[in-house]
């Protein structure tokens, strides 16, 4: 009985520390790490002249993911919260009004290559991610 009790208290403890998380999505750093990626998204799917680092894309996600492993969320919450489709379009919407209040214009390619360029130029988390 006196082994078991440690480790009964341990889960215990660790169902607690998992159930005091708020939700991902409001999780700051998670957050905005993805809205900074799917910013570069929509800058390289709308120029040309630019293009994602792709390794280092995977880097910085797989960053986030360690972030949130490391608040103590698990795989499967992880999963679900990146799966989501309501909150992917969520952060789509945030990351595009992001980009409209930088300069862009739906339609206008060269509004993002400007953007882009600026972005890449200031070292910005999101000039990082493009080349």
């Amino acid at each position: 009985m006196n082994v078991l009790f440690p480790l009964a208290l341990g889960v215990g403890l660790t169902a607690s520390v998992a159930l005091a998380n708020p939700p991902l999505r409001e999780v700051t750093h998670v957050r905005e790490g993805l809205i900074t990626a799917g910013m570069a998204i929509e800058l390289d799917d709308n120029c040309d002249d630019v293009s994602v680092r792709l390794l280092r894309g995977l880097m910085f996600l797989s960053g986030l993911k360690r972030h949130a492993s490391g608040l103590g969320y698990s795989d499967s919450a992880i999963d679900a919260y990146v799966d989501d489709d309501v909150e992917k379009a969520r952060l789509e919407a945030i990351a595009r009004a992001r980009l409209v209040e930088l300069g862009t214009v739906t339609g206008q390619s060269e509004s993002y290559c400007t953007v882009a360029r600026a972005q890449i130029a200031q070292g910005t988390p999101v000039g990082r991610l493009l080349r």
